[in-house]
């Protein structure tokens, strides 16, 4: 009885252990990606600060800039960093899915969180129209895959607390986090890992606060809708951002999957040369919008919330083509908050027609129905607005313009973008492992 008794003191001591050392590192890892999080924004703010000052020497520097940027972007990535292009979101979504090591590590490790790093930092430096959100996802995704190495079984868990955390630290928006994690990231709630991922977005926000300070993404707003003519702004705001996010899921997922044709073939063949065009493209959205859809768009929709100034005119359909010609360079750089900078030059657009409501409820309304129009994650559009702006008036508002946003976006694009793109990376690594089976059949 007393070996017995001694045997199962020796596995509950085992398990009590494991159970530590796995809480340590989700917490450890929450710390390593509210501190990259960090990093990776201030060091974007100063590439932008840094392209201002190239165009206030010259309005049209971003015409040797934007393409020649865009082009050496789109080269370093194929060359070095492969799998860092775009937002990052598909890649986690598709690393989570998989279940060979190796192949989760060509989409999720400490290289590409490097590359994804420095190329999102170097298209925010010639101009680029993408943010730092979704890559700071991947780069979280990545961290936690490094630190989880040696515990393949619990990898799922940290690629999606590593998002989480990513999400919240980029925002100083821990419930935002938490939602992505769950709607976006694992499409469910899973029991058994919720409680170390709410410890992980802690962690990160702890870290993000201690570093920076607390604050909201864009400020504080006490803006509410006041009549109930100004109500009617949430259907027109909701349908016409689900439209438009629709249409740019649309667009970016049929270049991702391959334009058909003689165009197609050219993307193929020589994709630093359309980067290039791309680049050009931009520099001449910039040049028609007096240099204001240039980066991520944050100072725009600040200024506007904060001041009640209008967005200047043609901001929203300008703002839109930069980010979709950037998105679809291949250049690393996400979608959020340019996604959010659209939104509100629509909101801003749509303002007009109630000129006794505050402009700010209209742009954010704006933002809210095409953020949730391009990601179709409807619950993660409201949250993340109410939370970057402090403003719980405007809660039942934003959560039915995010509806009918996402409604009206299925219409026009059946599925999310980010699960879309996911589906490209899946397919390539199912083409790269079975080849590789098939060599170790016939092999020595």
């Amino acid at each position: 009885m007393k070996s017995y008794l001694s045997a199962r003191q020796i596995r509950s001591v085992k398990v009590t252990a494991a159970q530590w050392r796995r809480r340590v590192i989700f917490l450890a890892g929450g710390i390593a990606v509210g501190a990259a999080a960090v990093v990776l924004a201030q060091v974007s703010d100063w590439a932008q600060i840094a392209f201002s000052a190239a165009l206030a020497k010259s309005r049209y520097a971003s015409f040797v800039i934007t393409p020649l940027g865009f082009a050496l972007s789109v080269f370093l990535t194929i060359r070095y960093f492969p799998n860092s292009q775009g937002s990052g979101i598909p890649q986690a979504i598709a690393a989570r899915q998989l279940t060979d090591h190796e192949a989760r590590g060509r989409l999720v490790s400490m290289r590409i969180a490097i590359g994804k790093g420095l190329l999102t930092v170097l298209g925010l430096l010639c101009g680029a129209s993408v943010g730092r959100e979704g890559p700071t996802v991947q780069v979280g995704a990545s961290i936690m895959f490094a630190i989880g190495r040696m515990s393949p079984r619990r990898q799922p868990g940290l690629i999606l607390a590593g998002a989480a955390a990513g999400v919240a630290a980029a925002f100083n928006t821990p419930l935002a986090g938490i939602v992505f994690g769950i709607e976006e990231m694992s499409r469910a709630f899973e029991a058994r890992t919720s409680g170390l991922i709410i410890a992980t977005v802690i962690a990160a926000g702890l870290t993000s606060l201690a570093l920076l300070g607390n604050y909201t993404y864009f400020g504080t707003s006490a803006t509410m809708l006041k009549n109930g003519v100004d109500w009617l702004a949430i259907p027109l705001c909701g349908v016409a951002g689900g439209l438009a996010g629709g249409l740019f899921s649309r667009l970016v997922i049929t270049v991702a999957r391959g334009v058909p044709g003689v165009a197609g073939r050219a993307i193929r063949q020589h994709p630093v040369a359309f980067a290039f065009a791309c680049g050009l493209a931009v520099a001449a959205c910039g040049l028609a919008s007096g240099d204001t859809i240039y980066g991520t768009g944050y100072s725009q929709v600040k200024q506007a919330l904060e001041t009640g100034t209008p967005m200047a005119q043609g901001f929203a359909p300008l703002k839109f083509l930069a980010t979709l010609l950037s998105t679809i360079s291949g250049l690393p750089g996400g979608i959020f908050a340019p996604s959010l900078a659209v939104g509100a030059g629509l909101g801003g657009d749509i303002a007009p027609l109630f000129p006794h409501a505050p402009l700010a409820a209209i742009l954010l309304l704006g933002m809210v129905s095409y953020f949730a129009g391009v990601v179709q994650a409807p619950i993660t559009a409201f949250v993340i607005v109410t939370e970057m702006t402090d403003n719980h008036a405007m809660v039942v508002p934003l959560m039915a313009a995010s509806l009918i946003a996402y409604a009206t976006s299925r219409l026009i694009c059946h599925e999310g973008i980010y699960h879309a793109l996911a589906k490209g990376f899946l397919a390539q690594a199912a083409a790269v492992t079975v080849p590789d089976r098939h060599q170790g059949d016939v092999g020595p």
